[in-house]
């Protein structure tokens, strides 16, 4: 992913986890870092683990999500941990 295009439209899949009273859905992003930003920073834990991004055919898992976050590349301020 060493040439991931944050800049990219993106849409997020939230899981669907039944036992979370939730009313987060599926939402567009203008760019992959908004959807990953708010994938991390937004979502409970439990929808963020069965969550997918999508970037033109690409889907992106929980796991790719958190390394795309993490990765020194990531073009927004994050959190404090």
């Amino acid at each position: 992913m060493d040439k991931f295009d944050f800049s990219a439209p993106a849409e997020l899949f939230p899981s669907r986890n039944r036992k979370i009273a939730s009313r987060v859905k599926y939402r567009r992003f203008a760019t992959a870092a908004d959807a990953i930003r708010y994938a991390v920073e937004e979502l409970p834990e439990p929808l963020l683990l069965g969550a997918f991004i999508e970037i033109d055919d690409s889907r992106l898992g929980h796991k790719d999500i958190r390394a795309l976050y993490e990765s020194e590349r990531f073009p927004h301020k994050k959190l404090a941990s």
